[in-house]
């Protein structure tokens, strides 16, 4: 008998299985954002090595965020169709192989082609994730549940600052790269013998292009989930901007040293982890699952933090920038569990993956487009006053449009029919 996921974590043998499957998927996120996020850290070693400009820094992140944009409505749609667990090798692989022959090159845009690569790998493992967690979970333990899935992106940064870039200053980014990459394959083999599907969850659509046509066009047409990944477009944007850049703001605006600017990505990440928790918690228990109000507050927060940034001056205080960077990144770093149970819970349990796949590639394009206009801006002023009011104002745009959703469903309630 093919047990519903609903039932099973309902049961306490079942949830207990369920936060069991959590640890793999959490585990494997990890290691993902290990190797795809170590760009943060190791960027102003690559910027040295490759003589690269400000803007084209901001290209290394943008052309991972290319790759998972390209990658993730087709990884929706297959993790609809297969499941989980198969895609998991698929992906740690996928990641780990482009990064390594990325880190072997010494042309710029070979090194783009392959970060893109790698991004395909990286973007399929969101979709993959958040469907267990839409199977093994049921509602009111979501949020909870996808934000603990969801640390493991600050997790895994902040693990890249506190190991590879000590690392990488002793045996050069290249080799520090390729040592993460092994790692992170050594972790998809042990995921993929680990983890298991809710039985019965495989195979819930159709492999037929035409099918996937036609439930792309269902999914634009629905008016919560374009807005939320609208709205994910200036938050990843706004996201990327701080993890981009804050070690170079660090280091040439504040004046700090290159390991202290390091520091601040480590305490900025560390705070995205507790956001991605207590929001989650938030939607959860405080506001009953009303994600979209929450991603409004935290649109406000990270616009005070980013006007605040433009203004800081050289030379303040260590004890008083580190709670200022905390508070930055537990905005603009811990919304992610939230967009996701957002994008997931809009539309039939059966879709959540393509709904996954379709709002990670619409919210992948802020990545793409904001951090190399945040570093052109930096180039073109001489300073970071323009680009993190930039970050503001895109801010202020994302919270008006999550506002008006928010009211506008109120009024009339709008969804996928199962």
């Amino acid at each position: 008998m093919k047990n519903d996921g609903w039932e099973i974590a309902n049961r306490s043998d079942g949830l207990r299985m369920a936060w069991r499957m959590l640890v793999w998927l959490l585990l494997t996120q990890t290691a993902m954002a290990f190797v795809g996020r170590s760009l943060s850290p190791l960027a102003p070693l690559i910027e040295k090595d490759l003589q690269l400009s400000k803007a084209q820094v901001g290209m290394l992140t943008a052309a991972l965020f290319l790759g998972q944009s390209l990658m993730s409505l087709p990884a929706g749609f297959l993790t609809d169709r297969f499941g989980s667990r198969k895609l998991l090798l698929v992906l740690t692989a996928g990641l780990g192989c482009s990064f390594a022959i990325a880190a072997q090159l010494h042309v710029f845009w070979l090194v783009l082609f392959f970060i893109v690569l790698g991004g395909m790998g990286y973007g399929t493992m969101h979709p993959v994730s958040n469907r267990g967690i839409m199977y093994w979970f049921p509602q009111e333990r979501r949020g909870i549940a996808m934000g603990l899935k969801q640390t493991g992106v600050t997790v895994g940064s902040a693990l890249a600052v506190l190991l590879l870039l000590p690392l990488a200053l002793q045996i050069g980014w290249r080799w520090t790269m390729m040592l993460a990459c092994i790692l992170l394959f050594g972790i998809g083999l042990a995921a993929w013998w680990g983890y298991r599907d809710v039985s019965g969850s495989e195979g819930g659509v159709s492999l037929r292009f035409r099918a996937f046509l036609g439930s792309v066009v269902k999914m634009v047409r629905h008016r919560r989930l374009l807005a939320v990944s609208l709205a994910a477009f200036g938050l990843n944007g706004a996201q990327m901007c701080l993890t981009t850049y804050i070690v170079f703001f660090g280091h040439e605006q504040l004046g700090y040293s290159l390991v202290i600017a390091g520091l601040f990505l480590l305490i900025s990440e560390a705070g995205g982890t507790a956001g991605r928790i207590l929001w989650g918690m938030i939607s959860d228990r405080l506001l009953g699952g009303r994600r979209v109000i929450v991603l409004f507050f935290i649109s406000l927060l990270t616009a005070v933090c980013s006007t605040v940034a433009a203004f800081l001056p050289t030379g303040i205080p260590l004890w008083l920038i580190l709670p200022f960077v905390a508070v930055f990144g537990f905005g603009i770093a811990g919304f992610n569990g939230v967009w996701m149970n957002a994008a997931a819970e809009a539309v039939p349990k059966r879709w959540s993956g393509l709904a996954s796949g379709f709002t990670i590639s619409v919210g992948s394009w802020g990545v793409i487009v904001a951090p190399p206009v945040f570093g052109w801006l930096v180039d073109w002023s001489g300073a970071y006053t323009m680009a993190w009011l930039f970050v503001t104002a895109m801010m202020l745009l994302v919270g008006g449009l999550l506002l008006w959703v928010e009211r506008s469903e109120e009024r009339r309630p709008n969804g996928l029919t199962a």
